[in-house]
């Protein structure tokens, strides 16, 4: 009997202990999560909520705006849990309640999220806040994809209050798809990538010297001809401006507004070889020519031979024609009608055999006629040349003094500086694709460093936020976007969302190899850094 008893009280202690354990589950504290990109204030609580297969979201507020808050939220939920969470009507426990409340204030892309044992509140003024307080929260949930870390189907979440806004209004990526055409899935993949991020604009290089990839109805040659191949040659493509509006659409519903760019007067080939009226008789270099020469003259209005390789510099619009003022127009207003974003970016850079006293009257033209449309110019820093307009915007990418002109004249900056946020650029010599022309940008170059940091005359309210652009030259899949982009996106990402008082590599590094554990779930051909220790 005594044997039994002593049986009985070590199964009862077993027992217990199991449970003890259960609920004891290991929880990381709240601020020592692996959030990217680094929010403004994370507080500790002591407590924990499970999120499990009974927990309900909540939308309060203006259902029309909170549906797709939600929809999105319970899908990346789903994809990281296999939870499908359910709905409910009112505030109630175990729930997660996103609340659009316009008395929070703080910024329309401002949140705060309130962890407690029985319920999780997600306040913001705006939808744009409570998409960008899921993208955090959705960070916070402890599984890797396919490799979950959830106890009976629930998954601890540790309790406490994040209050968080960006640093800058634009938070940017850039890519070309003119050297090498991206079909319309491959742009969509890109934009679920960068929303995690909280990246709210990307802008599309759309005609360069390989390529014309958008639709204009009223100059059709321009796709059929100057669409049809690419750097190293093959087909290429082009979006329809029904695809484009697809992309525009989607990415509308993760917050990012696409800004469309056609490159102008200079990296026009594949527009003169489209229509030579617009040729003003300098045409692409042979092989091996010098690609500024000068001499090389072709005959004024005929169409130069489409062009498949990498130099810069060689063509240019014929900026004495009405013809070309009509093109441009046409151009910008068909952009115009199927962009709902503020902005036409009209290019302007490395414009070599423009002579400046033509390159100054032809930008101030194209400005004047993206402002007739209703939208606001963006051009690369050497447009800061020209009399730019207040509302007109100068992006940084080479020259300093180019952004400290635009800023004189009441312009601002968007800061994309070739040396640290060119994504295309090498990570190291060792590195298969990309370029090495301005620098090789390891993880720790893309991130240790900031805005108000360039120069002394560029300050915290000239800049409108940051870009970081990824060129394709060497891009021949979606596997390579993914490799240049990831992991230095994320570092750009937090230098535009986090104050620069608040962010360091240490913390950075730290943070960013758990985000790898979720990559390699999801397949992502990302670049495994050796300055970081990956888990």
């Amino acid at each position: 009997m005594k044997i039994f008893r002593s049986i009985s009280s070590v199964l009862v202690a077993l027992i217990a202990f199991s449970f003890a354990s259960c609920s004891e589950e290991k929880v990381v504290p709240l601020s020592t999560h692996s959030i990217i990109p680094l929010p403004a204030s994370v507080l500790d609580s002591e407590g924990r909520f499970a999120l499990n297969s009974n927990t309900k979201i909540v939308a309060i507020g203006d259902q029309s705006q909170m549906v797709l808050i939600a929809e999105n939220f319970k899908s990346s939920v789903y994809h990281l849990t296999g939870l499908n969470l359910g709905s409910a009507d009112q505030d109630q426990e175990d729930a997660i309640v996103f609340e659009l409340n316009p008395s929070f204030g703080q910024g329309e892309e401002a949140y705060k999220i309130d962890i407690k044992k029985d319920k999780i509140r997600i306040t913001a003024s705006k939808p744009a806040g409570l998409f960008y307080a899921a993208q955090t929260f959705t960070q916070l949930i402890p599984t890797d994809g396919e490799e979950l870390k959830g106890t009976n189907n629930r998954f601890i979440i540790p309790t406490g209050t994040i209050e968080d806004k960006p640093e800058y209004a634009y938070r940017g990526m850039m890519l070309d798809v003119a050297r090498h055409f991206f079909p319309v899935e491959d742009v969509k993949h890109l934009i679920d990538l960068i929303a995690l991020y909280k990246i709210n604009f990307l802008h599309l290089h759309l005609s360069d010297d390989q390529g014309w990839r958008i639709e204009i109805k009223s100059w059709p040659l321009l796709t059929t001809i100057g669409g049809s191949t690419q750097v190293g040659g093959g087909e290429g493509g082009f979006y329809t401006q029904e695809d484009y509006k697809e992309i525009v659409k989607y990415a509308q519903d993760k917050f990012i507004t696409i800004v469309p760019e056609i490159d102008m007067p200079g990296h026009t080939n594949s527009a003169l070889a489209s229509y030579g009226q617009l040729n003003p008789g300098i045409i692409v270099p042979e092989k091996g020519a010098l690609p500024y020469d000068r001499t090389n003259i072709g005959v004024d209005g005929m169409a130069t031979p489409l062009y498949t390789g990498t130099e810069v510099g060689f063509s240019t619009l014929d900026t004495k024609k009405p013809i070309t003022y009509q093109f441009v127009e046409d151009v910008i207003r068909e952009l115009a009608e199927i962009t709902p974003g503020p902005f036409i970016h009209i290019g302007g850079d490395e414009s070599h055999v423009t002579a400046m006293e033509d390159y100054i009257p032809f930008i101030e033209r194209a400005q004047d006629l993206v402002t007739k449309y209703g939208k606001r110019t963006m051009g690369w820093d050497e447009v800061a040349h020209a009399k730019l307009l207040p509302s007109s915007v100068a992006q940084f990418w080479a020259v300093e003094e180019n952004a400290v002109m635009a800023i004189e004249q009441g312009a601002q900056v968007l800061i994309s500086p070739s040396k640290k946020a060119y994504l295309d650029m090498k990570y190291d010599t060792t590195t298969q694709i990309g370029y090495t022309w301005a620098a090789l940008i390891e993880l720790d170059d893309a991130y240790n460093w900031d805005p108000t940091e360039l120069n002394e005359n560029i300050k915290r309210e000239n800049i409108i936020g940051v870009e970081a652009p990824l060129w394709a030259e060497t891009l021949r899949s979606r596997a390579d976007m993914e490799f240049l982009t990831f992991p230095r996106l994320p570092a750009i990402a937090e230098i535009a969302w986090t104050s620069k008082d608040l962010r360091s590599w240490d913390s950075f590094s730290t943070r960013i190899k758990k985000h790898g554990r979720r990559w390699d779930a999801m397949g992502l051909n990302y670049y495994k850094s050796p300055k970081v220790i990956w888990d």
